[in-house]
């Protein structure tokens, strides 16, 4: 792309398409898998603890978060933004190193989880006024909480997708909501309960070591 030159949106959304056709089997199967394996483990972890599980304290922040079910919808995008960051890659290289750097935060987080076991304190919260967050505990317990892997993989995720946008040459409004949804994504898992101030922070700088390496890696350029 000649960067002299201010793509037009049916350009960029022509881009986009290339990319998520690019190696879109191979994107499949190994998404399919890797998350498999991921949950697989990490459920594993959080019903059986091997040592004793530490409380995690609760901030100032904290208690300035209220809980929403409205959150919900955006914790749960984690996965959506996780899935699109992943299919924006267009060589094997992005792949394996984009992979590679999945595994080794999955590996650092669950060696966290398994060694010191953490949880999110008992809120002050009346959950059947909030039934959907009432679920949502049922089936993702609040533990593992310190740190948060949901903002660590958003990290990632925002680094990758906004590093693509830019190549492509997507605009400024859309480069910002890349950032927010990053953003938005870590309020909801204070919003819905399932972790404290002090998760996201550890979640964020683990995300931000993991992701220097990307960070270096130059993104695939447009052939047009």
């Amino acid at each position: 792309m000649n960067h002299s030159e201010t793509p037009s949106r049916g350009s960029v959304m022509q881009e986009v398409g290339v990319r998520l056709r690019a190696l879109w089997a191979v994107k499949t199967v190994g998404l399919t898998v890797g998350i498999a394996m991921f949950f697989t483990a990490y459920f594993y972890v959080l019903r059986h603890p091997q040592f004793p599980v530490t409380v995690m304290p609760l901030t100032w922040v904290d208690r300035l978060v209220t809980i929403r079910a409205e959150a919900l919808p955006l914790y749960f995008s984690l996965w959506v933004y996780v899935l699109l960051a992943f299919a924006l890659l267009k060589e094997r290289a992005e792949l394996r190193a984009h992979a590679l750097t999945a595994i080794a935060l999955s590996v650092v987080g669950l060696t966290f989880f398994y060694f010191w076991p953490t949880a999110v304190p008992p809120l002050d919260v009346d959950w059947s006024a909030h039934p959907s967050l009432a679920f949502l505990k049922t089936v993702d317990a609040a533990g593992n909480a310190c740190p948060s892997l949901h903002v660590a993989f958003a990290v990632i995720a925002a680094l990758w997708v906004g590093r693509v946008l830019r190549v492509i040459g997507a605009g400024v409004a859309v480069r910002a909501g890349n950032v927010l949804w990053a953003l938005g994504i870590a309020y909801s898992t204070l919003a819905t309960g399932q972790h404290v101030a002090l998760d996201v922070l550890a979640g964020g700088v683990l995300g931000a070591l993991a992701a220097w390496p990307l960070a270096r890696r130059p993104v695939a350029q447009s052939r047009r």
